[in-house]
């Protein structure tokens, strides 16, 4: 801790190194360099040893803005601070407001299926009893997303598709997948029939890219281990879409540390069918993202250090390969059980400097 003279030379203002700055807030130096990005800090130089070191009343500012109390400024519900990565016990659609304008890189996240899963907490996402509201709520949850997105940012979403319910009002659960247990099922939706594909991906991407978002690149995730499907008069469905989405025409995106095998020791520009087996976690009753889908996504839309949002945080995935891969990360989780999992699953990750 040093001190500043006043203009006059009678007053003294302490400032603080990046150390001392994060220990005082209660943060990682690196939460403390990404609130330099998003400009919630104004650091300046020691003229001498040329230090980064941040004012006293600045710091102050992040522990009582508005005479409110720091928690404001770290976020109500925080249940893990530490490495770069901060986790959030909260609903999405309120805890995107406290965020400020262009503060991640990027976004990455597989929101709630519509009428699919039951996730076990009242007002949930995907529990809309009509199709429209579903899309309707995403929209805004969105919207908050491309709001608080660089103006350079990629938004990578990840949605399964469904079939209507034909009438049935439950599902019972699967011996190999108790998460496909509902104690409730949506109505087919207007303009719909018993028995449909839905298309909710395409219906969502469309409602995004009329909302503002630029939609780039629409990817087909393969799962060679695809859970199997009793089903007799359709094909076993075996693919789901992940939609590249940005907020300007012109954004920040690197195809060098994705590119893939061409033969022969040449690599070519990533494709768009990704062929990545699905994976499971210890005490997740459902099937989380893969780890390899979301390095493509974090490795070719942002730099070492940026700040990642995966405001559907579930079991981590997306907050472990940041840390993983040298990111930041915020997480958004509604449900504090699956908000747990996703810390221990965070703690249990360490860095690696190497890529794919």
């Amino acid at each position: 801790m040093v001190d500043r003279d006043g203009e006059d030379g009678d007053e003294r203002e302490r400032s603080f190194t990046v150390g001392e700055a994060a220990a005082e807030l209660g943060v990682t130096p690196g939460t403390l360099r990404n609130w330099d990005r998003a400009g919630k800090l104004k650091p300046f130089r020691h003229p001498i040893n040329g230090y980064r070191l941040y004012r006293e009343t600045d710091l102050r500012s992040l522990r009582h803005p508005n005479d409110t109390q720091r928690n404001e400024v770290l976020g109500r519900g925080v249940v893990f601070n530490d490495d770069g990565v901060q986790v959030y016990t909260a609903d999405a659609r309120q805890k995107l407001t406290e965020f400020a304008d262009g503060t991640f890189q990027c976004c990455v996240t597989s929101p709630p299926y519509w009428g699919l899963r039951d996730y076990d907490h009242p007002n949930q996402i995907g529990a809309e009893p009509l199709l429209d509201d579903y899309i309707r709520d995403l929209v805004a949850v969105f919207r908050e997303v491309r709001r608080t997105l660089r103006d350079d940012g990629v938004f990578w979403l990840n949605l399964g598709d469904a079939y209507t319910s034909g009438g049935r009002t439950w599902r019972a659960p699967d011996k190999k997948n108790k998460g496909r247990a509902m104690s409730y099922r949506p109505d087919t939706p207007q303009g719909l029939k018993p028995k449909d594909l839905i298309g909710l991906p395409w219906r969502v991407a469309f409602a995004l890219q009329a909302d503002g978002w630029y939609l780039r690149s629409d990817v087909v995730w393969n799962k060679p281990n695809c859970q199997p499907e009793s089903v007799k008069d359709r094909l076993t469905r075996s693919h789901e879409y992940v939609f590249m989405f940005t907020k300007s025409e012109r954004y920040y995106f690197d195809q060098e540390p994705i590119r893939e095998p061409a033969g022969n020791g040449a690599t070519k520009n990533r494709r768009t069918i990704w062929n990545i087996n699905t994976e499971g976690f210890r005490g997740a009753h459902f099937a989380v993202f893969p780890s390899r889908l979301v390095e493509l996504c974090i490795l070719s839309a942002t730099r070492s250090g940026d700040l990642v949002l995966d405001p559907f945080l579930g079991s981590g995935t997306v907050a472990a390969v940041s840390k993983k891969r040298g990111r930041a990360c915020v997480g958004i989780e509604m449900n504090p059980d699956y908000a747990q999992l996703a810390v221990e699953r965070i703690e249990a990750e360490t860095f690696q400097a190497s890529l794919l």
